[in-house]
């Protein structure tokens, strides 16, 4: 089983192709969240998945807070990790490594894959160039049949990983202050919006409704930006941070 989640579409690219080429199901964390899924039952010589993409330098406090409110019944015979960053994870095999053993996982193995950068919610945060991203992505295309042979196989590993300097400051102390301003306030909508409705249909966690054809934010927002990046007239804007930055969403056509 792989469950994974994923906002402008990099982890969802991962965790597809994955489940394709081991055969497992696919599961999407914040629809489990939203239907009070809490106990899970382990089969025999099962492998447990978890595919996220990085927020400040760790996994997303939505993975974390979904694994910890989960029973976990049986014991897997393997538990894995793949995450996907811009730049780099910094030590967040450590630090979900120590969620998952809190509820009774024991993390075999980490795979990071580096993808066109998202996050643009910050001065200094920008866009890879097409080139840029492009480049990324065939490269990690190139990686998944090995990646995906050694999850096949069992291997433990944890090597390969964009780890970065300052790793643990960065996956403790600078995560912990994105988590705690982790907000939607910033979010409006320019006079080009024309009420199509997408940006609801995107969010992953319905943190999204329309009111009289405009986007409303709800005050559960994750920080995945999927709403910035798919709108189709690059009407919704982050404070000033998002201005003049471009878009991307993985499979977006320029």
């Amino acid at each position: 089983m792989i469950f994974y989640y994923s906002g402008c579409g990099n982890s969802r690219f991962i965790a597809e192709e994955l489940a394709s080429a081991l055969g497992e199901k696919l599961l999407f964390i914040p629809d489990l969240q939203r239907e009070g899924f809490s106990e899970y039952q382990i089969a025999e010589g099962e492998s447990i998945g978890f595919v996220f993409p990085i927020y400040s330098w760790a996994a997303p406090q939505l993975v974390e807070n979904f694994v910890k409110g989960v029973k976990w019944n049986g014991k897997s015979a393997y538990t894995w990790m793949s995450c996907t960053c811009g730049d780099e994870m910094g030590i967040a095999h450590k630090t979900f490594g120590k969620v998952l053993q809190s509820v009774g996982l024991e993390l075999a193995a980490a795979y990071c894959f580096q993808m066109p950068e998202t996050y643009l919610a910050l001065p200094g945060f920008h866009l890879d160039t097409d080139e840029g991203a492009k480049k990324k992505i065939e490269l990690v295309k190139a990686r998944l049949p090995k990646v995906a042979e050694q999850i096949r196989e069992h291997k433990a590993t944890m090597d390969d990983l964009l780890i970065g300097p300052l790793a643990w400051f960065k996956s403790h102390v600078i995560k912990a202050g994105f988590v705690a301003s982790a907000s939607d306030k910033k979010y409006f909508t320019t006079d080009a919006c024309s009420g199509c409705g997408i940006c609801e249909k995107v969010c992953p966690l319905k943190n999204v409704k329309m009111v009289d054809k405009h986007p409303q934010w709800q005050g559960n927002c994750t920080q995945c930006m999927a709403c910035y990046h798919h709108c189709p007239q690059n009407a919704i804007q982050f404070g000033s941070f998002t201005k003049g930055k471009g878009q991307y969403y993985f499979g977006k056509k320029n």
